[in-house]
């Protein structure tokens, strides 16, 4: 599907008031700028793959999204459970009485323009983590 009709049909909803934004997932620099080209700069947020162990859109990408006033949005921030178990963060939290799911999430908090949205399967996930 072209970017502009994609584009089109987002601020279509937007403007009827079935969505009040819209963002996308997983563009790269080129594409988010392509995106914006098409007329997609009310575009609100990225939404990419990024923790302590996924660190490439570092390189390129964040700077471009802040540069747009785009805020990134994090998904899968302590790796689907494995970052738990990671020697790098265990030793950080225990070195400060917390845990490996906060040390994660408050790397990616520290980030500018950065969102975290962990997933949890129950209300008791959180809890434990």
């Amino acid at each position: 599907m072209p970017l502009a009709e994609t584009v089109e049909a987002m601020e279509r909803l937007r403007e009827s008031g079935r969505i009040a934004r819209w963002g996308v997932s997983n563009f790269d620099v080129r594409t988010m700028a392509e995106l914006v080209a098409a007329g997609g700069s009310a575009c609100q947020t990225d939404q990419i793959l990024l923790n302590l162990t996924r660190r490439g859109a570092q390189h390129a990408l964040i700077a471009w999204l802040l540069t747009h006033q785009m805020p990134v949005m994090a998904y899968s921030p302590v790796e689907q459970g494995r970052m738990l178990a990671h020697r790098n963060p265990v030793e950080i939290a225990d070195a400060r009485g917390t845990t490996p799911a906060q040390i994660a999430l408050a790397w990616l908090l520290a980030l500018d323009g950065t969102i975290a949205i962990p997933k949890a399967s129950s209300l008791a996930h959180p809890r434990k983590s």
